[in-house]
């Protein structure tokens, strides 16, 4: 499975210019002024993991293929865009399509690029933001309990919908409803509200070490456990570079990490995902799953037919695969396992299944 994040912000906070260091292309239109992106840019890449590089070495394997992720770089929302303001109806029908949110906030001072607000508040942005998407969910749950759309709706969407409906108007969190409710049912709502967030500050080069003012009101509010602190310029300027000059440049700065590895690494636990590998001469794989994912269902992730035909997995775990150099030793020295139907997937198992066609 690949997962899909979308970028959104309010106009001119960067979020093109990010889209684009991150798929590492030049697809989204970067300018100054609103609105430049109208239709979604959509850049699929690889996810990057030093395993994979070590588990291809060992299985000498001919290919080796990154799990992807997805960014969709969504055009700019506005106050009013629930009611059309803007691209408002076509931006936020973008944002039910993605898995996760990445809020991109202004957390810099610029005479050169605009701002559609007279300052920077990187709080005020975000509450926009939030309460346009909030007043959309209002308005989709309200259409759907109305008489004549209530009766096609089954009772757990129906007990969903209305309990979303008394913390709106009521003023309750409406994240309360993933306390009460599991994910499948939550994400077959298509409310906007309740996706998986991550906050991304665009500063300046100046702050992108130790953040600045703007970024420490932010994670007053709202903490730092979702939150990144992120320069798109720089990130542009990291892409354009060899690798070798990379890690100079990264250095220099003071950067441990770009910001996709970042991204990836938040929305990975956000959306409580794992990732495990098949290890060959042919090709080293990495694949996505959800964390507590069965053998069956992570083996149908490769195909449905080895999920029917499921028998059991023959499962390392990465330390012992690494330590005993591949698949024979570890076999030789008992660190392989059998696994049937109930076992649940650890990240960074080394997986083959065995199963009827």
């Amino acid at each position: 499975m690949s997962f899909k994040c979308g970028i959104v912000g309010l106009p001119n906070v960067g979020k093109s210019t990010l889209f684009n260091a991150l798929t590492n292309s030049s697809k989204a239109q970067a300018a100054n002024f609103p609105f430049c992106t109208i239709d979604p840019n959509v850049g699929m890449v690889p996810v990057p993991d030093k395993r994979l590089t070590e588990l291809s070495k060992i299985s000498k394997s001919k290919k080796t293929i990154n799990t992807t992720i997805s960014f969709v770089d969504i055009a700019g929302l506005v106050k009013g865009a629930s009611k059309g303001e803007g691209l408002g109806n076509k931006f936020l029908s973008h944002i039910r399509e993605v898995d996760a949110v990445i809020h991109m906030i202004r957390c810099f001072d610029s005479d050169d690029i605009q701002n559609v607000n007279p300052n920077v508040d990187p709080i005020r942005d975000l509450e926009i933001i939030e309460t346009e998407m909030l007043l959309a969910d209002l308005e989709s749950i309200q259409k759907r309990l109305e008489k004549n759309n209530k009766k096609n709706i089954d009772e757990e969407q129906l007990n969903i919908l209305e309990t979303a409906l008394d913390c709106i108007n009521n003023d309750k969190n409406i994240s309360l409803l993933k306390t009460q409710f599991n994910n499948k049912l939550l994400n077959q709502t298509g409310l906007l509200s309740i996706k998986p967030k991550i906050y991304v500050c665009n500063v300046d080069e100046q702050s992108v070490q130790t953040g600045n003012n703007y970024t420490k009101d932010f994670f007053n509010k709202y903490g730092e456990e979702n939150s990144l602190i992120i320069s798109a310029d720089i990130e542009n300027q990291i892409n354009e570079l060899q690798t070798e000059e990379k890690r100079n440049y990264m250095d220099m700065i003071g950067l441990k990490d770009t910001g996709l590895t970042l991204l990836i690494q938040k929305g990975y636990k956000i959306l409580e995902l794992d990732t495990y590998f098949t290890s060959g001469p042919e090709e080293t794989r990495a694949w996505t799953i959800k964390k507590n994912c069965t053998a069956p269902k992570a083996a149908g992730e490769i195909h449905t037919d080895f999920e029917k035909g499921f028998i059991r997995a023959e499962t390392i775990s990465y330390e012992d695969f690494i330590a005993n150099d591949g698949w024979a030793n570890s076999k030789l020295n008992g660190k392989m396992r059998l696994e049937g139907k109930d076992y649940i997937v650890k990240d960074g198992d080394i997986l083959n299944f065995r199963f009827n066609t």
